[in-house]
C-alpha cells in the first residue's frame, strides 16, 4: 500500500512531497570529501534525528519534488531525475523507469495541470521531469506550465564552460530536459539579483552548488517556508555547515550560501523544503551553541 504523502500548510497554500526515489548506501567519506570526520557520528549518534543513515551507518538521501497549491495555482519545484534520460557520465541516473507521474497522480496532481514549474537549478536531479520521451523526441511533460528558472544557470549549462571535471553528472541534461522546453517556447528566467513570482514566491540567490542556484522563499498569510535546493544535501551539513557535498562546483561560494540561510532561518518559524533530505524532507533549524541542529516535521 502506498503511503499517503504529509501535507504541510503554510497559510493558505498546502505543500506535499513527491519523492521520485530514496538512496541508502551512500559512503559518508565520498560524499562529504575531504570534510567527513567518522567522530561526528560516534559523539552525536544518539542526539541526532532518526533516518539520516542506514544500519551500516551510511547515508541516506531522497531526490523528489514539492507540489504547491495555492487557491489559483498548481506548482512543482524541481522535477526529479526522470525516465529514459541518457547520462553518459552518470549511469547511476540514467535510463530509469520510475513511477514518478503516478506518485504526482495520488498527489493529486495530473500535468496539464500544472500551471509553473520552478526550478532551483539544472541539475539532473532536478530538471529531469521536465520532459518526457515521446516517439523518441523529448517533449515538455508539463505542457501547460511556465518553467522558471535562474538565467545564469541557462547561460552556464548551454555553454562549452560547463564542460568540466565538476559537472560530469550532469552531461546531456540541458539538452534533454531543458532545451526542448525553451525551444517550447514555455520559460521565463530570473536575473541573477533573484525576483518575486506570483506575489507570494520569492527566488534568492544562493550560488556554490552550482553557478546560479536559487533557493525560493514562499510568503502566504504572514507564514514562510523556504525550499533550499542544493544549499545542503543531506541534515549532516545543518550540524557542519562546512562541509560540502561532492557535486558542488563552486566550493567556497556553496560554503557561504550554506551559512547564509542557516543564520536566515535558525529559530525562526520558518519552515524548510529540502530537496535531498531524507524521512519527510522538511523540517526546522534552531541554534544549538555556536552551530546549528535539525528536527524533522
Amino acid at each position: 500500500m502506498t503511503k499517503t504523502p504529509k501535507v504541510y500548510q503554510v497559510g493558505d497554500v498546502s505543500i506535499t512531497r513527491v519523492t521520485e526515489m530514496v538512496l541508502g548506501g551512500i559512503s559518508p567519506e565520498i560524499y562529504f570529501p575531504g570534510s567527513w570526520n567518522p567522530a561526528f557520528l560516534e559523539e552525536n549518534r544518539n542526539s541526532l534525528p532518526a533516518g539520516l543513515i542506514d544500519s551500516d551507518s551510511q547515508l541516506i538521501v531522497s531526490i523528489g519534488t514539492w507540489v504547491v497549491k495555492t487557491p489559483k495555482h498548481t506548482i512543482l519545484i524541481d522535477t526529479a531525475t526522470g525516465n529514459d534520460k541518457n547520462l553518459p557520465l552518470n549511469p547511476a541516473l540514467a535510463n530509469l523507469q520510475l513511477p514518478y507521474l503516478e506518485r504526482l497522480k495520488e498527489a493529486g496532481v495530473l500535468p496539464e495541470e500544472v500551471d509553473y514549474v520552478l526550478l532551483t537549478h539544472l541539475h539532473v536531479d532536478h530538471v529531469g521531469w521536465n520532459t518526457k520521451l515521446v516517439d523518441g523526441q523529448w517533449v515538455p511533460t508539463f505542457p501547460n506550465a511556465t518553467y522558471v528558472f535562474p538565467l545564469a544557470e541557462q547561460q552556464y549549462y548551454s555553454s562549452e564552460a560547463s564542460h568540466n571535471k565538476e559537472n560530469e553528472a550532469n552531461f546531456n541534461v540541458y539538452e534533454e530536459s531543458v532545451l526542448p522546453v525553451i525551444e517550447a517556447g514555455l520559460t521565463q528566467t530570473i536575473d541573477p539579483e533573484g525576483g518575486e513570482l506570483l506575489d507570494i514566491f520569492k527566488f534568492i540567490p544562493t550560488p556554490g552548488h552550482s553557478i546560479g542556484q536559487m533557493s525560493i522563499s514562499l510568503t502566504s498569510d504572514g507564514e514562510e517556508a523556504l525550499f533550499g535546493a542544493d544549499v545542503m544535501h543531506h541534515p549532516f551539513q545543518v550540524f557542519n555547515p562546512e562541509w560540502n557535498s561532492m557535486y558542488c562546483e563552486f566550493t567556497e561560494q556553496a560554503r557561504i550560501s550554506r551559512r547564509r540561510v542557516l543564520e536566515s532561518i535558525a529559530d525562526r518559524p520558518v519552515i524548510y523544503f529540502s530537496s535531498h533530505f531524507p524521512e519527510s524532507a522538511a523540517g526546522y533549524v534552531t541554534r544549538s551553541g555556536d552551530g546549528f541542529k535539525w528536527d524533522f516535521v
